[in-house]
């Protein structure tokens, strides 16, 4: 009788064991999915991953307790985008967080139905992303950053910078959607203050190391690098660039800055991250991305970065100084 009973309690005992499993594994399942479709480079947007689960955590999701994540990368290779996309939506993903205007493009292209949250660094109603920024309509709203608009203050402080400065380079990446609009912005900017402006070109790392062959064979005043997330994934290779050849310049986010860039000036793409997180985790309790307005980006971020100025033997303006919202020492 006490054999049974013990072989009673094993049996039960060796089913829980199993069921466990099992459960753990069907919860899991039950999770809802985001899929993260990345025009750039995993290691590159790390810490921009980490402020989009800091959003995502203040809607109250964090990543394998109760939301899993897909993540799908261009790596730089905006061709590829299309396929990942469809991909995501093959795996029919919850919602979609595109970021930025490349995969944004490709994600709205893919679906018309799962939810799209995205990042765009122009106006996402000329781009066909939504309806108006007040009511998106359809299914994909988002964040607009403004990083287009912002040509005319960049070559405002490369100007106070150099204030002889005739003739400045641009580096654009023409693989990139608003490449053309980006490139008349700081053509027409550029005209206002009297300036010259030089249009290189860089789809790649070698062609970055071509542009730059070509930019100290013509010695430009200056270089502003516009916008885009090839480059921000090269931004190491593109700041150390800028310092070997002298060639004082102006990059578009902090985090250039951060990696030795003479400058920045653009908006935070840490709070244009967690936004998105935000605005994922209210898609997942239940909003409809066309009940949720674009948000507008309003914190813009001038950084300089003195150690590779004085390497330069650039003297910055007081004036300059005072007005950086970040000297790196």
């Amino acid at each position: 009788m006490v054999d049974l009973r013990r072989r009673h309690f094993i049996t039960l005992f060796g089913g829980a064991t199993i069921a466990w499993p099992l459960a753990a594994r069907a919860q899991q399942a039950s999770m809802p999915v985001i899929g993260w479709l990345g025009s750039g480079s995993p290691g590159p947007s790390a810490p921009l991953v980490t402020v989009f689960r800091q959003g995502l955590a203040e809607a109250g999701y964090v990543e394998g307790r109760n939301v899993a994540i897909e993540y799908r990368w261009a790596e730089g290779q905006y061709d590829r985008l299309p396929a990942l996309a469809a991909e995501l939506v093959r795996n029919q993903v919850a919602v979609i967080v595109a970021s930025p205007i490349p995969a944004a493009l490709a994600a709205k292209a893919a679906t018309a139905t799962i939810p799209i949250v995205f990042s765009a660094a122009a106006d996402p109603v000329n781009l066909g992303l939504v309806g108006s920024l007040a009511r998106p309509g359809g299914n994909a709203t988002g964040v607009n950053f403004f990083q287009a608009e912002l040509s005319a203050k960049q070559l405002g402080l490369l100007r106070e910078l150099r204030p002889n400065a005739a003739r400045i380079g641009v580096l654009v990446n023409p693989a990139n959607a608003k490449v053309e609009g980006l490139t008349k912005d700081v053509i027409a900017a550029a005209a206002a203050l009297g300036i010259e402006v030089e249009i290189v070109h860089a789809r790649d790392s070698p062609e970055i190391e071509e542009a730059f062959a070509a930019l100290v064979h013509n010695k430009p005043s200056a270089l502003l690098v516009g916008a885009d997330s090839f480059f921000f994934n090269r931004r190491v290779q593109l700041a150390t660039l800028a310092a070997r050849h002298a060639i004082p310049a102006v990059f578009f986010n902090r985090e250039f800055a951060e990696a030795g860039g003479r400058m920045s000036y653009g908006s935070s793409l840490s709070e244009t991250n967690r936004h998105l997180g935000i605005y994922t985790g209210r898609i997942l309790k239940g909003a409809k991305p066309d009940e949720l307005p674009v948000v507008q980006s309003t914190k813009f971020e001038f950084v300089i970065n003195l150690p590779t100025a004085k390497a330069l033997g650039l003297e910055i303006p007081p004036m300059l100084l005072a007005s950086a919202d970040e000297v790196i020492e």
